[in-house]
């Protein structure tokens, strides 16, 4: 078996490439239409998932369109094809993705019952598709998409209300194309794996209502411009509802999901000889208390032998949460689930654990995560840092720094969320 720290890293190693579009749209692309194919997307994977369908897609088949990215998330060689790929920010809109956003609604347009829009949809969608819906304007989107980010509110309450103040999420974009034939190639990087939350479900018909994301601003207590109350309580920001006859016909594949990422690093820790458990792929709550859940049954293990037996390895995913206590801290919520978890453990023998988003990005730094070890928690307090108050702050990237555990991966073009690793040995 090669050094802990190591093989954690191969795990991670193995959840990424397995993710990868180029290894899991094949399966899934409908044959060419007697009309055209326009390719619309966003997210973080858009742009290898673009890459991948012009590999894929017959050279003789029309093909043209437009994806929208993160800023440095085009893979090498990607771009210049007949697939146009822009980039913009995330997590929080800017001015580029409008543009792009209201570029791709233009060539939503006039479309047959003869063409085919291919949706190339993934994680990151909700933030680069960032076209406002009528009455709202991009800073009304950025001050409250940043009030979310910072509240603690859940994936799917976030997206609630995302959709509700867009021109393209909650099935807007699918309406737009009518009367196209839509196929929407999704990769999930929400629990559950749900298609009108992947990026707010730009080609899916919306279960939720504006009273919803009326109440999910109010329990979080975020401000609202009272011309978007008023829009929102009078329901004129109402999304396209199942049933809509302008959905018929479409199909929607989520061709990449947390669980097959988990299953790919269970069957490495295998090859390594080593049993492997997967408790979860839909964890949700605050990180740093599942931090300190998982470091409770890292405990147990290797005191006790339950649930499992030593050695072993132990894997979840999910989308946990940050809420933002300290405006000057950095981090992500794979550090800070991490540092609750190391909190928790100390110095316990026989237990390393790594923590890290998929999609190479924790927050807004450059890892996409860190580990730890037995031998880590002297090594803090010799270096003088204090875990509780830079948890306190919100400043686990700080910690982790320091220690030079972070975990660095830059982009992987994919994105199937939060991936966390425990090793008892």
């Amino acid at each position: 078996m090669p050094p802990p720290e190591l093989l954690l890293r191969q795990l991670l190693d193995a959840a990424i490439t397995s993710a990868q579009p180029a290894r899991c749209l094949a399966p899934f692309l409908p044959s060419p239409p007697r009309g055209r194919t326009l390719v619309l997307g966003a997210g973080k994977a858009s742009a290898a998932m673009a890459a991948a369908v012009e590999q894929l897609w017959p050279a003789q088949a029309p093909l043209s369109g437009l994806v929208v990215t993160r800023y440095g998330h085009v893979p090498p060689g990607a771009g210049g094809g007949r697939i146009e790929i822009v980039e913009a920010a995330h997590p929080v809109p800017d001015a580029a993705g409008e543009r792009a956003a209201r570029r791709i609604a233009e060539l939503a347009g006039g479309l047959s019952a003869d063409d085919l829009v291919l949706c190339l949809i993934s994680g990151g969608g909700s933030a680069l598709l960032s076209l406002p819906a009528e009455g709202v304007s991009l800073d009304d989107k950025r001050a409250i998409h940043q009030a979310l980010l910072k509240s603690g509110a859940t994936i799917a309450e976030m997206n609630c209300v995302r959709k509700h103040l867009s021109a393209l999420k909650g099935g807007r974009l699918a309406a737009l194309c009518a009367p196209a034939r839509v196929v929407t190639l999704a990769i999930s990087d929400v629990p559950g794996d749900d298609p009108t939350v992947i990026a707010s479900g730009p080609t899916v018909p919306d279960p939720t209502r504006c009273e919803d994301a009326l109440a999910v601003l109010e329990r979080w207590r975020i401000e609202l411009p009272p011309s978007l109350r008023a829009a929102l309580q009078s329901g004129r920001l109402e999304t396209p509802k199942p049933g809509d006859p302008r959905f018929a016909g479409h199909q929607v594949h989520v061709v990449a999901t947390p669980q097959q990422a988990l299953q790919a690093a269970a069957e490495a820790a295998r090859a390594a000889g080593l049993p492997a458990h997967i408790l979860s792929d839909a964890i949700e709550g605050e990180s740093q208390v599942v931090g300190q859940v998982h470091a409770a049954l890292a405990r147990q293990v290797a005191r006790r032998g339950q649930p499992f037996q030593p050695p072993c390895v132990i894997l979840s995913g999910g989308e946990t949460t940050v809420t933002v206590r300290h405006a000057g801290g950095r981090g992500g919520r794979a550090t800070e689930f991490l540092l609750g978890a190391a909190i928790a453990l100390q110095g316990e023998p026989r237990v390393w654990m790594l923590a890290a988003d998929i999609d190479g990005i924790d927050g807004v730094e450059h890892h996409a995560g860190a580990w730890w070890g037995p031998h880590s928690w002297a090594q803090a307090l010799d270096a003088g840092l204090q875990p509780r108050v830079q948890l306190d702050r919100n400043d686990s990237f700080g910690f982790f720094e320091a220690l030079q555990t972070l975990v660095v991966t830059g982009p992987t073009f994919t994105n199937v969320n939060d991936f966390r690793a425990i090793l008892v040995l």
